[in-house]
């Protein structure tokens, strides 16, 4: 059996907020890792520490944009029946999993496999 219309609608409010969250910080680190043009008059040292800074901010982005797309999904799947099952086993995912890691797939007992 799974997963009931209320515990459903929690999920569903959790990953909307979470999506809000996700916009702001993708747009945030989009702003951040534009290219330092070279005209700005920037010393060696911070001109490197900004190429660091860059680089750790775009994989930030990478990571933000791969779980908005798979909260995007989850969202759509949701309401299917098969929504919180576990993809291995086919048990109940736990709520507790389900609301801090809405897209996730499996089980705990799987996920330690």
């Amino acid at each position: 059996m799974g997963l009931g219309q209320k515990e459903k609608e929690l999920i569903r409010s959790r990953i909307l907020l979470k999506l809000r969250g996700l916009e702001e910080d993708i747009y945030h680190l989009k702003e951040i890792t534009k290219p330092v043009a070279p005209e700005n008059s920037i010393g060696r040292i911070s001109r490197m520490d900004a190429i660091n800074n860059k680089s750790v901010n775009e994989a930030t982005l990478r990571n933000s944009i791969e779980r908005e797309s798979k909260l995007k999904v989850a969202l759509s799947e949701l309401g299917s029946d098969n929504y919180g099952l576990c993809r291995k086993c086919g048990n109940l995912i736990e709520m507790g999993r389900l609301l801090i890691i809405p897209e996730g797939k499996l089980c705990m007992q799987c996920l330690k496999r």
